[in-house]
């Protein structure tokens, strides 16, 4: 030890600065190294953007609701031609499944279309403060608007989008895109029930929630439209059915 403190050796600045640039320069050849690992970066399938994944698996979903519903119908062939139940029993079994939405209905139909504002949107109406963006865009509680009124209006059947809705759907948003029972879609969103079509429709002019969304319709320019269909086929149910508590049907 010695006498007095001893002075910190001066580094230069200079090769600091030499010694880190050569330092991040063999970091990111590295890092380019492991990451291609001698493929095209560009290419890499692990590198999809999410949404290109959520698409992916969307359409594999589809797929296999399409593969259920034909082992369904050879599952209920077969048991048709079993002849075990009686004719009561059998139309009772039919009834069931088409209150439970897994059987085709026939009947008189009504369609809303929703869609997001364009997106140059201005208010209309004056009095009304510059649309934010999330104005402009559907969301969730508007489809479940316009679901639970058509409910309430009688509906027999409920079809949004492609999809038949049973008990156990539930309609839900992430940013602008529908998710339903696995797969995805992007606005306009179309809602069909079948049931009278002038009960159906005063329901949806009834409803407050629908009143609110109308607001937004006439000042900033969101997309609704109802139509009378006639006479239309709803698809059964093709999906599997979750259930964590249920009783029989009396």
């Amino acid at each position: 030890m010695g006498s007095g403190p001893r002075r910190r050796p001066r580094v230069r600045p200079g090769r600091i600065l030499t010694a880190a640039v050569f330092a991040l320069a063999g970091l990111i050849f590295f890092t380019s190294f492991d990451t291609a690992r001698g493929t095209d970066i560009r290419q890499d399938g692990s590198l999809l953007k999410l949404s290109d994944l959520i698409q992916q698996r969307s359409r594999k979903n589809k797929d296999l609701d399409e593969s259920n519903a034909a082992l369904r119908d050879g599952v209920e062939s077969l048991a048709a031609s079993d002849g075990g139940s009686t004719k009561a029993q059998d139309r009772r079994l039919t009834g069931l499944e088409k209150s439970a939405g897994t059987e085709k209905l026939t009947g008189k139909a009504v369609t809303v279309t929703l869609n997001d504002a364009p997106p140059n949107a201005t208010a209309k109406l004056p009095g009304y403060p510059p649309p934010q963006p999330d104005y402009l865009v559907i969301h969730q509680q508007d489809l479940q608007a316009v679901v639970n009124a058509l409910w309430q209006g009688g509906a027999k059947g409920i079809k949004v989008m492609d999809q038949r809705l049973i008990s156990t759907s539930a309609v839900r948003c992430v940013g602008n895109t529908l998710i339903l029972q696995g797969r995805v879609y992007s606005p306009p969103y179309k809602i069909t029930a079948i049931g009278d079509p002038g009960r159906l429709q005063r329901a949806l002019a009834d409803s407050k929630a629908i009143q609110t969304y109308m607001v937004y319709v006439n000042v900033y320019g969101l997309g609704w439209k109802v139509t009378d269909d006639g006479t239309v086929t709803l698809p059964g149910y093709a999906g599997t059915v979750d259930l964590h508590y249920a009783k029989p049907v009396q």
